[in-house]
């Protein structure tokens, strides 16, 4: 069976049942303390512009 582009670029399938499920981490993120309008903002971002709230949680930018 050929390989996909996703197993040509490192990544691996886990079987569960009958079906092949990709193998997908987050990066790491660092713990960084936000102040009171920091924590403000992100819950702005969670109830009004959840896109926008999980793009940057999945690329890891959301406590740059």
């Amino acid at each position: 069976m050929a390989k996909t582009i996703f197993e040509e670029l490192g990544g691996r399938y886990e079987r569960q049942g009958d079906y092949l499920i990709p193998c997908l981490t987050v990066p790491a993120e660092e713990e960084q303390p936000i102040g009171t309008w920091g924590q403000r903002h992100l819950d702005y971002l969670k109830q009004y512009r959840k896109v926008t709230y999980t793009h940057l949680l999945t690329s890891g930018r959301l406590n740059a």
